[in-house]
C-alpha cells in the first residue's frame, strides 16, 4: 500500500480547529494541488476566496442575515459565530464558463474536485479542515456578499487550522454496500 492510499483511507474531517491557520506558503502549495483537479479544456472553472481575521466576523454578519424570519436569537448567534470555529475560512466557488463540449455540471464537478485536493493538501500538511455546506453557501444574500457573479455558485466552506482536538474515527461502509458489478441493461450483482 503507498502512503497516498494509507493518507486516503486515514483521512478525516476535524471540526475542532483553533489558531495558528496555515501559513501562507501551505495555503500556497494546497491551491496548486486544487488547480491539478480534473479540468476538461482547462476552462480552471473555479475560484476560492480566503477569510481570516476580523473578515470572519463580517461573514458570520453575512450568515446571520440568512436567518429565516422568526428565527431566535440563538439561532441568529449560531449562525453569526460559525465562521470563528476555525482561524481561516476558504470558500470554493464554481466559475463555469460557456463552452460547447463541457457542460456546466463537469466544470462544478471539476471545482469540487480543486476543494477536495485542498482539504488533502492541507490535511498533509498537518493541518485540520473541514468542509461545510448548509444553507448560507446557496443563499442569494451569501453570494451577493461574496461577490459571486451570474452562474457562480459557492462549492463549500473549509474550514482549517491546527487540530485542537482529534474526534473519534468515524466507522466507513464496507465496499460491498455501495459497489456492484454492471453486467448489462437492468443486470447488476454484488462486488
Amino acid at each position: 500500500m503507498t502512503s497516498v492510499t494509507r493518507f486516503l483511507l486515514d483521512k478525516s474531517s476535524e471540526p475542532r480547529l483553533q489558531a495558528p491557520a496555515p501559513a501562507r506558503d501551505v495555503v500556497e502549495t494546497a491551491f496548486q494541488c486544487a488547480a491539478r483537479a480534473p479540468d476538461h479544456a482547462l476552462l480552471r472553472p473555479w475560484r476560492y476566496l480566503v477569510i481570516e481575521g476580523d473578515a470572519r466576523l463580517a461573514l458570520g454578519e453575512l450568515f446571520a442575515q440568512t436567518c429565516p424570519e422568526g428565527a431566535t436569537d440563538q439561532e441568529i448567534e449560531k449562525a453569526r459565530k460559525s465562521p470563528l470555529r476555525a482561524p481561516m475560512v476558504i470558500v470554493g466557488i464554481a466559475s463555469p464558463r460557456t463552452h460547447p463540449k463541457v457542460p456546466d455540471i463537469e466544470q462544478v464537478m471539476s471545482a469540487a474536485a480543486g476543494m477536495s485536493f485542498l482539504s488533502l493538501a492541507l490535511s498533509d500538511a498537518g493541518y485540520g479542515a473541514i468542509w461545510r455546506t448548509g444553507g448560507v453557501a446557496y443563499h442569494p444574500r451569501v453570494h451577493e456578499g461574496l461577490g459571486l457573479k451570474d452562474g457562480e455558485s459557492v462549492i463549500g466552506f473549509l474550514y482549517t487550522g491546527t487540530v485542537a482536538t482529534e474526534k473519534p474515527g468515524v466507522p466507513r461502509p464496507a465496499t460491498d454496500q455501495f459497489v456492484r458489478t454492471w453486467s448489462g441493461p437492468g443486470q447488476s450483482e454484488t462486488w
